[in-house]
């Protein structure tokens, strides 16, 4: 079973590594569980790249991927489940489809912040464009 988990930081995401570690046994059912941890930067708006070198700029969003990705390693380090760590920069729904599918995931588990649907709309989450743009299954935890 090859899931993706896509990280943000935010308790929301730490909930559904929480989730898996938990519920791991659910997951792998008799077949190795393959874990894959996904952050995606939105790229920096404006004019920044007239005043920040490229360089500079892959070292922010690594360092922001880093800071967004700490907490679920550590839980998945303790848990003793192995992953693999995957950083994009661009928009994040579409990146993470596109992730979900060339790694050939079985699964996405998400964490939403669980404003209800009309706000989520309003809003356009990363959650309901993901939903949107996938046929992979999607385990959306409050």
């Amino acid at each position: 079973m090859r899931l993706l988990l896509p990280i943000d930081g935010s308790q929301c995401s730490q909930r559904a590594v929480e989730y898996v570690i938990a519920n791991r046994l659910r997951f792998d059912a008799g077949a190795d569980l393959e874990l894959h941890l996904a952050n995606v930067q939105s790229p920096l708006t404006g004019d920044v790249s007239h005043f920040i070198g490229e360089a500079q700029l892959a070292d922010y969003h690594r360092e922001e991927s880093d800071k967004a990705l700490a907490s679920a390693k550590r839980a998945l380090d303790v848990a003793g489940l192995p992953y693999a760590v995957h950083t994009k920069t661009g928009h994040p729904a579409e990146e993470l489809v596109r992730l979900a599918e060339r790694l050939g995931c079985d699964q996405i588990v998400m964490g939403t912040h669980g404003r209800g649907a009309f706000a989520e709309l309003l809003v356009g989450s990363t959650t309901l464009r993901v939903l949107h743009h996938t046929k992979i299954p999607i385990l959306l935890i409050k």
